[in-house]
This record gives C-alpha cells, structure tokens and sequence, in this order.
C-alpha cells in the first residue's frame, strides 16, 4: 500500500506508408503522434479495482432516449473492457514464462483524449500504457522484451474481437518513428517483426486532418482479408506493391527525397482504393483525402479510416490553402507533433 502511483501515457500513432499490409506479412512505416494520447494510472490498493470512466464508460443517464442516443453516437464500448483484457493476457503470458508476480493488489483507472474511430489506435493506446504500467509495478522490464510487448497489447485487442495488426501496438510501444518488417519467414521463426527506429529529423512538416463524426475504422479489412487468404491473385500482388512502398520510403526518407515521399503516400492510398473499394472505405474518408489532393498536398489514411495525413510539399501556402479547405468541409487540421522514443535503459537492453 506504501508503494507509488504508477502513471504512463501512449500515443496515438499514423501509418506513414506501408499500411495496411502489416496484416499481410508486409512493411511499414510509422510514427507516435503526441497531439493524442491515453494515460493509464495504477495506484496501489487493498483490492483489485478496474475504474469506469465518467465519460467514456458512462452508465447514468437522464431516460432511455438519451441511452439510445448516448449508444448511437459513442457505441456500447469503453476501457474497463481493455483493462480487464491486458490484466488477463498479462497474467497468462507470466504464467506460461515461469515469471513470478508477486501478490500486491491495485486500482487502474485511464482517461484518453485520442478521438473515436479515427483510425488512431485509441483502443490499443489505452491497452500499451497499462502494459507499461505493469512492466513498472512488478518490475519486469528486463523480462519482457520490447519485441514481445506488441504482441501482448495485440493480443488482449484479439480477445475482444477487436480486428487489427502489430504495426499501430509496435509504433506505441517504441515512439518516435519506427521501419517494420513484417516477413512471414521472420515472424514464424520469432513471433515478432523487425523494428527499426528512425530519425524523426527525417520527417518534413506533417498534418493531421480528421472528422468530427469518423466512420468505423474496425469494419472496412474484412473482404479483402479474405480474398488474400483465397490467394486472390490482384489482392496478393497489390498487397505486396503497399509492402514495397514502406520498403522505398525507407531509402526516400533517409535521403531527404520529399517530393518522391509525396508520390509514394498517394500511391499508398490509390492501391488501398483498388483493393478496398469506395463503398468500403467511406465517402467521409475520401473526402478528406480528395481535399487535400485539391490544394496538391500527398494524403492517405492514418489507420483505416477516420483521419489523414498530409505532406503539403510546396510549404507554408500550400498549408494555408489547406486550412481553407479543410475549414470549408467541416474538418479539422493539426501540424502533427512527433513523440519521441518511449523506450528506457532496461528496455534497450531486451533489444535484440
């Protein structure tokens, strides 16, 4: 009961280039976006306490319009479930290593300020700094390596039937920016990718545009999933075309080459249309990318859907034109703000 409060926070994340085929044993690049962030909070208690939200979990309401309406708007999900799922997947994962957790109880509580279905990696946020929160209260950083804790966040999402890949849990567990290579024979052999940390004085200026009123980022990979499951030839060979652009926008960025980083991020998007198709992706989500192509800045979805970013190559009145834009369409624009790496001492020693 003597022992401190334990407080972490984990950012949202954008996918550069590369995504989606992080699910498909491909690369990608991203990076930890500071504008947005989940904090999770463990304080030590007598009992084992998981703390509803006074928003996000809320359960009081003035009549049953306002219930109905309440659910329309934010869904019938908040972070106790989260909580619950990491406690769980981190218990079990200890138990199948042989690592000793000692009985000491506690209270979590979260407060997140990342929005809903932007295709920011809320969920998986909120999920990766409970994670870290555990790691600090039953010191086991040295014990659990870095390449491994992705795969624990991913897996407490997966029990939820929350669909999803590695690359948003790996870019919240790292920070900063991050190169991912997710190759099949790499990742059966090891049961993780091969992450990279980047320089983040690589990056131009980047922008964030999202919607006040987001699709729902967790419904738009299920066709395709299963086409390439099939080996439905043009979903495999244009999945692999996605993989190659994390590949070359790698050398691009290394190189300081944006106007050829411009070319690549809309390709990103083109080939995600051919496979996903429009019905799928949303009419609000393309829009965002097609106002800012208007002005000639480079655009794609951050995650699935629900935000974008933008690379306005030309510079400050190109952004201007942006923020026009973007204002008349009802959408809102931010410089994107880099976190840096969230990795200590201990952690880069379990770095292979």
């Amino acid at each position: 009961m003597e022992e401190e409060v334990i407080t972490h926070k984990a950012y949202a994340r954008i996918g550069l280039l590369g995504n989606p085929s992080d699910v498909y044993y491909g690369n990608t690049i991203s990076l930890s976006l500071s504008n947005f962030y989940a904090t999770v909070t463990l304080t030590p208690s007598l009992h084992l306490f998981i703390q509803p939200h006074p928003l996000h979990d809320f359960i009081h309401f003035s009549s049953l319009s306002h219930l109905v309406h309440r659910l329309n708007n934010e869904g019938y999900y908040g972070g106790v479930r989260l909580l619950m799922s990491i406690s769980k997947v981190f218990y079990n994962y200890c138990l199948r290593n042989n690592i000793n957790l000692h009985h000491n109880n506690f209270t979590l509580s979260y407060d997140t300020n990342i929005p809903r279905q932007t295709g920011l990696s809320g969920s998986s946020a909120i999920v990766c700094a409970a994670l870290n929160c555990f790691l600090d209260f039953y010191k086991l950083r040295d014990q659990i390596k870095v390449e491994d804790r992705p795969n624990l966040i991913l897996a407490a999402e997966n029990d939820l039937g929350i669909v999803a890949g590695l690359q948003d849990r790996v870019a919240q567990v790292y920070g900063g920016l991050v190169y991912m290579d997710f190759g099949k024979e790499y990742m059966e052999k090891m049961g993780h990718g091969i992450y990279r940390p980047m320089d983040l004085s690589l990056l131009p200026p980047l922008y964030l545009i999202y919607a006040e009123n987001p699709s729902d980022s967790g419904k738009v990979h299920s066709k395709v999933r299963q086409r390439w499951l099939d080996g439905d030839e043009f979903i495999v060979s244009t999945m692999s075309e996605v993989a190659d652009l994390a590949k070359e926008g790698k050398t691009v960025l290394e190189q300081k080459d944006y106007s050829k980083l411009a070319e690549l991020i809309n390709r990103n998007f083109d080939l995600r249309r051919s496979m996903f198709g429009d019905e799928a992706l949303g009419d609000l989500n393309i829009k965002m990318v097609e106002i800012a192509r208007k002005v000639g800045a480079a655009s794609k979805f951050t995650g699935s859907g629900g935000a974008v970013v933008a690379f306005c190559p030309e510079g400050e009145s190109q952004v201007k034109l942006l923020e026009d834009e973007c204002q008349k369409a009802g959408f809102v624009l931010q410089p994107v703000q880099i976190a840096p790496s969230r990795l200590n001492e201990i952690d880069f020693k379990t770095l292979q």
